[in-house]
């Protein structure tokens, strides 16, 4: 959150620590004055000092950044090169010599093996502290500011961090005596059969599972990527927390499905609690999950799921925050940040279906929003029609269009509110800020290094007040 401020100091930069981004862009960044005399498959000493952004634990040596796969801050451990760079090496964990005291068993027993979690092995408040630090990171590599004095608040977590994804998105696949539905394990193409996630909703698993074995009793075809054969690819579940509806999507290469009356059937008799079935075709050889089809072909198109008072439609390929407990923790601290009392005019800038703007429509006077995907607005429309907010207008199109168009109008936000895709706001939208000068700037992130550079940019005007990392993927 930031507020407008009259006058901007340049604080002198401070020596940069490991910095929070992209693991590319993290060793790009790393210059060495040597080149390093580490080999691949050399052992050597490590102590680890810090968590990368991908939940790596990140050491020095020989003035060579190192990142080590499931080593945490803190130990000093016997490390094996796996890959050697001129300005980075991975390594993996050969022998821990000094433990982390907060280093734990993981309660998933494919822990290792699958990688869709990397911190299960750090004990859950101090993985909200690393947290904290990788923003800390980001903000010590990209801006002058001074940290000492930012209020950057302690993470915001869960009381109970497990089963809180609302959707599974397994790639199918078969061995020699079932078919598997998993993730591809960490470096490599082996599919990974999981059969109970343990930070995936249980009733995503249950579906899972059931679909598995549904589709190996009627024999229907699955798809092999290095044949390019076979047609189910993907399972989709999603499920509703408030409403306790389930969503079932099968990902194909083809629109032809063989036995469809067959699987809908079984469907129905073992799994009654679906209450959509859609089957999304996707031919193209990709690692995007959905193509442009969607075909419905039991029960609802959409099932129901509600934040707060606002309730929501999902379609198969509507976006949703995965972690519903904590968005509504994420969306109390942008009101509270947002400091309404009822007259501010509020612009809900890369609005996508109007999320935000609508948790907020009550205490400000007007909302405007805007996305350059047109289905999300016709969306966002709706979505305020259904809760009589009357007080919201939403349009197609940039925000360094519609605000100068605005101003020009008469009409002047007084709060803007932007929560952008990864790569941060565009160059153009923040320099219409600039010209805009709205009293106060609410900005959600979901990637710290491109919000440190935004806030760099954002501090020739603004002050920042206070920072408060929410933990959505424990």
């Amino acid at each position: 959150m930031a507020n407008q401020k009259q006058k901007h100091t340049q604080n002198k930069q401070k020596e940069p620590r490991f910095q929070n981004q992209s693991q590319s862009n993290q060793r790009n960044d790393q210059r060495s004055d040597k080149t390093s005399q580490l080999q691949v498959g050399q052992e050597f000493p490590l102590t680890i000092k810090r968590l990368g952004i991908n939940g790596e634990g990140v050491g020095f040596f020989k003035k060579q950044t190192v990142f080590v796969q499931g080593a945490l801050p803190g130990e000093i451990v016997v490390a094996e090169a796996t890959k050697v760079q001129k300005n980075f090496a991975e390594a993996k964990v050969k022998k821990i010599r000094q433990k982390s005291q907060y280093r734990v068993q993981p309660l998933c027993p494919i822990y290792e093996e699958c990688g869709g979690c990397q911190l299960q092995h750090l004990d859950y408040k101090q993985q909200l502290k690393e947290k904290r630090d990788i923003v800390i990171q980001a903000l010590e590599r990209h801006t002058n500011l001074n940290i000492e004095q930012l209020d950057i608040r302690e993470t915001i977590g869960m009381e109970n961090p497990w089963g809180y994804r609302n959707k599974s998105q397994l790639q199918v696949g078969r061995d020699e005596q079932k078919v598997l539905a998993g993730l591809y394990g960490l470096n490599s193409h082996k599919l990974i059969d999981i059969s109970d996630c343990m930070v995936q909703h249980p009733s995503t698993n249950k579906v899972t599972q059931i679909v598995k074995q549904i589709l190996e009793d009627l024999n229907i075809p699955i798809y092999n990527e290095k044949k390019r054969k076979g047609f189910v690819r993907t399972i989709v579940t999603r499920v509703g927390f408030a409403s306790g509806q389930i969503q079932l999507v099968l990902v194909t290469t083809k629109r032809e499905f063989p036995e469809v009356d067959n699987f809908i059937a079984e469907v129905n008799k073992r799994l009654p609690e679906v209450n959509s079935v859609l089957q999304n075709v996707n031919g193209d050889k990709t690692s995007i999950i959905f193509g442009d089809e969607t075909i419905h072909l039991q029960g609802e198109e959409f099932i129901q799921e509600t934040l707060g008072d606002l309730s929501f439609e999902l379609s198969a390929r509507a976006f949703f925050q995965l972690n519903p407990v904590q968005t509504v923790k994420l969306y109390n601290e942008v009101k509270k940040a947002a400091q309404l009392t009822g007259k501010e005019k509020l612009v809900d800038a890369y609005c996508g279906v109007g999320t935000i703007g609508l948790w907020l429509a009550k205490g400000a006077s007007e909302i405007r929003g805007m996305d350059t995907i047109e289905d999300s607005i016709v969306d966002a429309r709706e979505n305020a029609a259904k809760h009589d907010l009357e007080n919201t207008y939403y349009a197609v199109g940039k925000a360094e269009y519609w605000l100068p168009k605005w101003e020009k109008e008469g009409w002047h936000p007084d709060i803007i509110v932007v929560d952008p895709p990864r790569v941060g706001c565009d160059q153009k939208f923040l320099e219409t800020v600039f010209k805009i000068k709205p009293k106060r700037m609410v900005y959600v992130s979901c990637n710290p290094s491109t919000l440190a550079k935004d806030i760099q940019f954002l501090s020739k005007a603004y002050k920042v007040e206070y920072i408060q990392p929410v933990d959505m993927f424990p």
